[in-house]
């Protein structure tokens, strides 16, 4: 396993982490007992990964995830939750709920302080009230010794020109330690100017769902690059039709998902690729994918030039 070090945080992160969300949540939509769980986060633990990310919103995650860390040393691993900042109504919550939340956090993931403590999904248009109402109370926790770092994750479905990320690395960088965004072969467009100004001004980032949604979906990818050809954001005859990134797949990379992966973590600016799944085997596939975490130059080259200027959910 390879480590970089998550921007002004200092932290020596693994290149692969594990995320407990997205369809699997460790197992929860399958049916996973405690027992297969453990075996997961074991196993990623024995791959060299270090760093956990988990949320209030994934079902019952960070409980399951405090429960297989269990007699592991602390000081070996690496928590980040989140806590989603609009409740019913779409109000912004009160900062008391977000102290409680934290508490309640601290308790499942069974520690007594969480590494990174994240917003859950900003939006740009909510930005303004979420440092003013909210940023204060997780200033107090952190003092308390119960976070030590502040970050928060991008709302991407609803925001993929990253229009939150932006915002916030242009009027109000120094707030934040941590930034969790998606990158990936299909999803570019934060290179424009997310990454650049993270690196610039020490921020780690977090890459959420590199390889989901459409990517490891070969029917959805046919017709994402069909849809694309067909409104002229990639040449028509660029690439074939059928098996349309299969050109990936040579010097050592197996399939368009091991490519996924690492093109996902070839950006210096990327400190780690988060990877969710319930399966042990396809979790030691996306950690070997990082032993080598980049694609050759020239397919890295023309994989930017066909979709590096598009801001679309994929």
């Amino acid at each position: 396993m390879q480590y970089r070090t998550l921007g002004r945080t200092g932290l020596n992160v693994s290149l692969l982490s594990l995320g407990t969300g997205g369809p699997s949540k460790l197992g929860q939509e399958a049916g996973l007992e405690q027992r297969d769980q453990t075996a997961l986060v074991r196993c990623a633990l024995d791959l060299g990964v270090n760093l956990f990310d988990t949320s209030v919103g994934y079902g019952e995650s960070e409980a399951i995830l405090g429960r297989a860390l269990k007699d592991v040393p602390r000081e070996t691993y690496i928590l980040a939750t989140k806590w989603r900042y609009q409740p019913k109504e779409g109000r912004v919550a009160d900062p008391a709920e977000l102290v409680a939340s934290v508490e309640r956090s601290l308790r499942r993931l069974d520690t007594d302080h969480i590494d990174i403590m994240q917003f859950h999904g900003i939006l740009v248009e909510e930005y303004a009230e979420v440092i003013e109402s909210l940023y204060p109370a997780m200033t107090r926790l952190k003092d308390d010794g119960k976070i030590r770092f502040i970050g928060f994750s991008e709302q991407f479905s609803a925001d993929p020109a990253h229009k939150a990320p932006v915002l916030a690395l242009k009027d109000s960088p120094g707030l934040w330690d941590t930034i969790m965004i998606k990158y990936g072969i299909l999803n570019q467009f934060a290179d424009k100017e997310v990454l650049p100004m993270a690196m610039e001004q020490g921020i780690g980032i977090i890459n959420m769902a590199a390889v989901r949604v459409k990517l490891p979906d070969p029917d959805l990818l046919v017709g994402l690059i069909a849809e694309w050809k067909a409104r002229g954001d990639v040449p028509a005859d660029a690439l074939p039709d059928s098996d349309p990134l299969g050109w990936l797949l040579r010097d050592g990379t197996r399939s368009v998902i091991e490519a996924g992966y690492k093109f996902a973590a070839d950006h210096p600016g990327i400190a780690t690729v988060l990877t969710g799944t319930a399966s042990i085997a396809h979790l030691e596939a996306n950690a070997a994918a990082l032993y080598e975490p980049r694609l050759p130059e020239e397919d890295t080259a023309r994989l930017r030039q066909l979709f590096g200027q598009i801001a679309e959910y994929a």
